[in-house]
């Protein structure tokens, strides 16, 4: 049966790594409540209704996302996981998890092994947090993720291996001698084997078993792709941008969601080892002083025909573990969440469940009918 699970980031509490770099109290809602509409009909800011700007320090707002989750039809949750050479960031949320038993609610770990930089200022060569690799700091993440998630009955298995996904693996200086590491390290501690997947993000979309991992999972939205839908910046502000005056669309990159909708509908390709993706809206504006990529006109409609669509072609596909993944439940600051907000409501949640629901009567008639 098809297996939905939400991309989660766990970032929305205070530590003291974002005090000294951004301010004393950040977290995500500083970047969203600030943000402001750029141009006439653009949607901002994205201000939370049923959740609330929680903190996820609390384990009552832990237990309401995932029961908010399961109501509306998503299987798990897939949590960024933040590892700098044995250095953790933004981990007391699982922490707590962990050590709580709650919520009861399948989870795996996506590692987001970028260095952490001063992206949101517009300044990447500035370095916050380096990501340095090296055996030694393969071995020790492979033996702690064995000893505290792995062996947790939660976390999210594919015939008995603990799944497991990397955000971009082309920053590795060799994957593939990683990933038979970790793979040797986990019978050698008596874990078994490792189900091993990456993201397609940054233009990296190589067959996975060509280096060695098990699976690849569509990152949504496909920026290359959505580029091939940019407009011809208008006369108007293509002067205005000579002049030193720079416009919304001559600063960002405005794109519009209908018509990425409608290309990805177009999109029939199936493959058994790489799972579907869909996003239910996007705008990283909130994050962005500048060249910010903003999906205009994203609807509940436009997302559910895209959901439908992509559980179709993942069906097809008939690989026995099914999953289909959503980016994002609550990437607020890129304008990208099922949680509910101000404007919309529960729709991209009741979307998401008439997708789901219609797609798994498919599958129980099937199997009727055999």
């Amino acid at each position: 049966m098809l297996k939905t699970i939400a991309i989660h980031l766990p970032q929305f509490h205070p530590i003291p790594e974002n005090d000294a770099w951004w301010g004393k109290g950040f977290t995500e809602w500083t970047n969203v409540a600030k943000a402001k509409p750029l141009f006439d009909g653009h949607y901002q800011p994205h201000i939370p209704a049923d959740l609330g700007f929680y903190d996820l320090r609390l384990e009552e707002s832990r237990v309401a996302q995932a029961a908010l989750a399961q109501e509306y039809g998503i299987d798990g949750f897939c949590y960024y996981h933040y590892w700098f050479n044995g250095k953790r960031l933004l981990n007391r949320p699982l922490d707590d998890m962990l050590r709580s038993k709650k919520p009861d609610f399948p989870f795996m770990l996506c590692w987001a092994n970028e260095n952490w930089s001063r992206r949101w200022d517009g300044d990447d060569r500035q370095v916050l947090m380096r990501q340095d690799y090296s055996a030694e700091d393969d071995r020790q993440h492979i033996r702690f993720l064995i000893e505290h998630f792995f062996s947790d009955p939660r976390y999210i298995r594919v015939d008995g291996k603990p799944f497991f996904l990397i955000y971009r693996p082309q920053l590795f200086p060799d994957i593939r001698r990683t990933i038979e590491l970790w793979r040797g390290q986990a019978k050698e501690t008596g874990a078994g084997d490792l189900y091993i997947g990456y993201m397609q993000s940054f233009g990296f979309r190589e067959a996975p078993e060509k280096f060695g991992f098990d699976c690849a999972v569509e990152f949504e939205p496909d920026f290359g792709l959505a580029q091939t839908l940019r407009k011809k910046p208008s006369i108007i502000n293509r002067v205005l941008n000579r002049l030193g005056k720079r416009q919304p669309a001559m600063q960002n990159t405005i794109l519009s969601y209908g018509d990425y909708v409608a290309l990805k509908l177009g999109d029939t390709a199936k493959s058994p080892s790489t799972f579907k993706s869909v996003s239910p809206m996007w705008d990283n504006s909130p994050r962005r002083k500048r060249d910010a990529v903003i999906f205009q006109g994203s609807t509940p409609e436009l997302y559910g025909q895209w959901l439908r669509h992509a559980a179709k072609v993942a069906m097809a596909s008939r690989q026995t573990n099914q999953f289909l993944f959503i980016n994002a439940w609550n990437e607020w600051a890129e304008g990208n969440h099922l949680e509910p907000c101000q404007r919309w409501g529960r729709k991209y949640l009741e979307s998401t469940l008439s997708a789901i629901e219609s797609i798994r009567d498919q599958q129980t008639e099937k199997i009727t009918q055999r």
